[in-house]
């Protein structure tokens, strides 16, 4: 499988570069399934409810595939459909009492050979500093900044994705990598003060 950021010329998954065909549901379930998975984490998906969610991102997935009319915005049709369904599940959640879910940690791993209980520390201490400065960073910009600099979507992709004009995706994604600039400078120094004798 492919990385969720991972760039896969068209030809991958069934695009005639001349022709410009819709991938199958096979090659974009295949191809897509640990970006569509994480998406729905990173948007809130409880993990037991991350398999239900992802199945009906695709089930939504084979019933429009055939309304794609830009096979070169894949990336971006995809997330639209992955945020508006988890956007339903949190609206169903709330309607069942359930408190709104928390912005997700969650930073797979899948090194090899396994990590040493130092490395594992030391890892989940980087991850946690990680999500700790993305979570200062308001929800709509820190939405831009992952999609970019986690997933590797462009700016324009991430514009048609969230249905924003382009403008103001670069200006999210600058506001957003300033905020979390800032914030690592905040922590820099706070570790700085603690550390000064």
């Amino acid at each position: 499988m492919h990385g969720a950021g991972e760039h896969v010329a068209p030809e991958a998954v069934g695009v005639a570069s001349a022709t410009r065909e819709v991938p199958s549901f096979r090659a974009i379930y295949d191809r897509y399934f640990d970006f569509v998975w994480t998406s729905a984490r990173r948007l809130g998906v409880k993990p037991a409810s991350l398999d239900d969610v992802v199945q009906e991102i695709f089930m939504v997935i084979h019933g429009k595939i055939e309304t794609l009319r830009q096979p070169d915005s894949l990336r971006s049709w995809i997330y639209s459909i992955a945020r508006r369904t988890v956007s339903g599940y949190h609206r169903s959640q709330r309607t069942r009492g359930v408190s709104d879910v928390a912005f997700a940690l969650h930073v797979e791993t899948q090194q090899e050979p396994p990590l040493t209980p130092l490395e594992l520390t030391e890892h989940n201490e980087d991850a946690k500093l990680l999500w700790q400065l993305l979570g200062e960073v308001d929800p709509p910009k820190r939405e831009v900044l992952m999609l970019v600099e986690l997933d590797g979507m462009t700016v324009p992709e991430v514009s048609e994705a969230l249905e924003i004009p382009l403008n103001t995706a670069y200006s999210r994604l600058r506001a957003a990598r300033a905020a979390f600039e800032a914030a690592l400078a905040r922590c820099t120094a706070r570790e700085r003060r603690r550390s000064t004798p």
